[in-house]
């Protein structure tokens, strides 16, 4: 019954799921992603040297 008074008309309440997982910090999902933020700037800088045909400090000074 709810703070009414009326029969719940549910057959099972809601289950509230609270992520308490901290996102600051070092924490697994940190480390995660700076991961994958250091692969994509490595393949990015690797795409660059391909394309220039120069490498990074040659690509910054010719510019």
């Amino acid at each position: 019954m709810n703070e009414r008074g009326q029969i719940n008309r549910f057959a099972i309440e809601p289950k509230v799921y609270v992520d308490e997982i901290p996102r600051i910090g070092f924490t697994k999902y940190a480390e995660k992603l700076n991961g994958r933020l250091a692969m994509i700037a490595f393949v990015s800088l690797l795409a660059v040297e391909i394309i220039t045909e120069h490498g990074l400090i040659g690509w910054l000074t010719s510019l």
